[in-house]
């Protein structure tokens, strides 16, 4: 008993030494987001912006209850995100493995066979008789985490947890986007398609009017062949806006795993294009480090790897377990009596000294530590560079259309005046169909150009990151300490 209680001595002294292996974690001090720079306003000069919080069902600001539907209809349904839920319960899991790491555990065994023993085994000489013997048992054991090995396993399993939801948060924005540029298309598809009809109509008129002048001596051939090119290059143009609409609904139909004729009512014949009525909100810097998932699973990357330096360390000291069993092994008549049954209990040392190899693994976990970071600086400054490089696009985009909208009331008044020359015998009926017809080739161009500035508002949106939150509180990102 004396030995037992100096084991038991030596084990709490060596327990109260207790410490974990391995830095810290923490956001290194150098680390890009934590530059000054990169936490400021992200509205440019000029940009028709406001530097407002960016709202988590962006998608909203259209007011459609056409895409609104079609969001939720792909959040539910949607094969990505159900990818992006298998994996991050699979990575829930993994958490729950390692907090089961160590502790107490325990096990019973029973079992009886017919049994015949080796009597050499025993020394003997003579043979062993045959007999039915049983063993019955009971144990039970403690590891310690002296050196918090487990505690550092469980710390990466929570990081690779936190960063598999990241994960899953960049597949719902992704597919946000990916639904709302596709009804777009549909969208601008049906509407450039309309204009593209009443200008290949106005052609059609003023081909046969070009004809009627040639046949009454009054034009040339070449007039003719000249307006009958430009007839048909208009009319090859039509089945491009059907293979846009019909690619749209298409993408719709996959990202909401959905068959075409199950997608909400008029999704295939909208016309016009979603429209945000308001200046968008797009925060600032240090909202956007904050909000982006894509930032997050990285610095959660680099808590993982930080820990696994701990896991590596830890290779290098023994395991301490303290553990007890009881049990009865013998003829099975005689189980339960005294000579058959045995006990025991006490502390256990094991440990595996060390090779070069243990300490290459600790330098390999603090090279991956360095990569890890140098991805995260770098997910960073990527996230500034799309933003600020979509506000730029969407601004020139802004400022196109809007000398494009500028040039298309132009052409409408040059058609109006025209027309009623025309109606008071001013100007000939070709004049009023030629202003007719680049009022409408006007308004052609401002359509795209509407399309363009529509598809630089999603860019924006899917830059900025907004769109993951779905109600929930995000998991935080770990704070200096």
């Amino acid at each position: 008993m004396k030995a037992v209680y100096l084991a038991a001595v030596g084990l709490g002294v060596l327990l109260s030494g207790c410490q974990l292996l391995g830095p810290d974690y923490h956001l290194p001090e150098d680390a890009a987001i934590q530059r000054p720079d990169l936490q400021g306003e992200l509205v440019a000069e000029g940009a028709n912006v406001v530097s407002a919080p960016v709202p988590a069902d962006w998608w909203k600001l259209y007011q459609d209850p056409k895409l609104n539907e079609l969001v939720h209809q792909a959040l539910v349904s949607n094969t990505d995100l159900r990818v992006a839920a298998a994996n991050l319960l699979r990575a829930r899991a993994q958490v729950e493995q390692a907090q089961s790491a160590g502790g107490w555990s325990g096990s019973v065994k029973a079992g009886a066979q017919r049994l015949q023993e080796s009597g050499e085994a025993f020394l003997l000489a003579d043979k062993v008789p045959v007999a039915n013997v049983g063993d019955l048992g009971i144990s039970t054991s403690y590891q310690f985490d002296l050196w918090g090995t487990l505690q550092r396993g469980i710390e990466a399993a929570q990081a690779n947890a936190d960063a598999t939801q990241a994960a899953a948060d960049t597949a719902r924005i992704t597919l946000v986007a990916d639904v709302v540029r596709a009804y777009t298309q549909v969208c601008s598809a049906n509407e450039e398609y309309e204009i593209a009809r009443e200008s290949l109509h106005l052609q059609a008129q003023s081909t046969d009017l070009t004809q009627r002048l040639r046949d009454a001596g009054r034009g040339d051939e070449t007039q003719v062949t000249r307006s009958e090119t430009q007839f048909r290059s208009l009319r090859a143009e039509l089945p491009r806006y059907e293979a846009l609409r019909q690619s749209g609904l298409f993408r719709l139909s996959m990202l909401l795993a959905k068959p075409l004729d199950q997608l909400p009512a008029g999704v295939a014949t909208c016309a016009e294009l979603p429209h945000i009525a308001q200046l968008l909100p797009v925060g600032d810097g240090a909202a956007l480090l904050k909000r982006r998932p894509d930032i997050r699973q990285a610095e959660r990357h680099l808590a993982a790897a930080t820990a696994e330096i701990g896991v590596a360390t830890g290779a290098l000291y023994p395991d301490i377990s303290f553990g007890a069993s009881i049990g009865t092994v013998g003829i099975l008549d005689n189980l339960g009596t005294a000579p058959t049954n045995h006990w025991g209990f006490g502390p256990l040392l094991s440990w595996t000294i060390p090779k070069n190899g243990s300490r290459a693994r600790i330098r390999e976990a603090e090279a991956v530590t360095q990569g890890a970071l140098a991805k995260f600086d770098g997910v960073v400054l990527n996230a500034i560079r799309e933003t600020q490089t979509s506000l730029v696009q969407y601004t020139a985009l802004l400022q196109r259309r809007e000398a494009l909208a500028e040039a298309e009331a132009s052409a409408k008044t040059a058609a109006d005046q025209t027309h009623r020359f025309f109606m008071a015998g001013r100007e000939s009926f070709l004049a009023d169909l030629q202003a007719t017809r680049t009022y409408t080739d006007m308004r052609a161009q401002l359509a795209t150009a509407n399309t363009q500035v529509a598809m630089g508002q999603i860019d924006l949106f899917l830059a900025l990151g907004g769109g993951w939150e779905n109600g929930r509180t995000p998991p935080s990102v770990s704070a200096k300490p």
